[in-house]
């Protein structure tokens, strides 16, 4: 019998689960690379693509912030369609993201995911996926962010929810959903975030300079 199961244990993992295992690896090194910490900071216009400030006046009223150029920014990388400029401008574009999610995204690949722990799951197997908050307020802002491959436990993902990268009114590159979406309050606590996951080519995602 111990003979037997350390058979088992010395087993190679199977094709699609080290590819898997290899995605999310690829796919969490590029998240680093993005240096949400660092750029998309709220309260400056910045350029979309890069997060870094443009030096244009914000014409609109309030401290803005850039979960949704973020996101789109990094899909795009990826080679993944999301709304975004100049389809959308920068302004309550998370919500539009959320709109569209809803009801084109299926049409460019996306799949709605049933819950965090689905949506973990499918980001610790190498997939985009992205948890999106529609303000029901339709002038103010809601929020979306990038679910990252995490290797947190169960409990600790029923209390707090998938891991995520974010910009925000303050950027985290590993925060949880609970507390990337905690200026939403009805988020989280009543269930009104949505995610979804987009599968990525083989090759699709940049590599990063060790």
């Amino acid at each position: 019998m111990r003979l037997a199961l350390a058979l088992v244990a010395a087993a190679p993992l199977p094709a699609c689960a080290r590819g898997e295992a290899s995605n999310a690896s690829a796919l969490s090194a590029f998240l680093d690379s993005l240096r949400v910490e660092s750029r998309w900071p709220a309260g400056v216009h910045v350029d979309w693509q890069t997060g870094l400030p443009d030096g244009k006046t914000e014409t609109f009223e309030g401290r803005h912030t850039h979960c949704s150029a973020f996101v789109a920014s990094a899909a795009k990388q990826l080679g993944v369609y999301i709304l975004r400029p100049p389809e959308h401008g920068q302004m309550l574009l998370a919500n539009a993201q959320f709109e569209w999610l809803r009801d084109r995204g299926a049409a460019d690949g996306w799949v709605r995911l049933a819950d965090t722990f689905e949506a973990q799951g499918a980001a610790n197997a190498g997939r985009l996926v992205v948890a999106t908050f529609e303000n029901p307020d339709p002038q103010a802002p809601g929020h979306i962010a990038i679910v990252r491959p995490s290797d947190r436990d169960q409990t600790s993902l029923e209390a707090d929810g998938a891991s995520i990268i974010m910009a925000g009114e303050q950027n985290y590159n590993a925060t949880t959903v609970r507390h990337g979406f905690a200026n939403h309050p009805t988020a989280w606590d009543d269930n009104q975030i949505r995610y979804y996951a987009h599968d990525l080519r083989a090759g699709s995602i940049p590599a990063v300079a060790g």
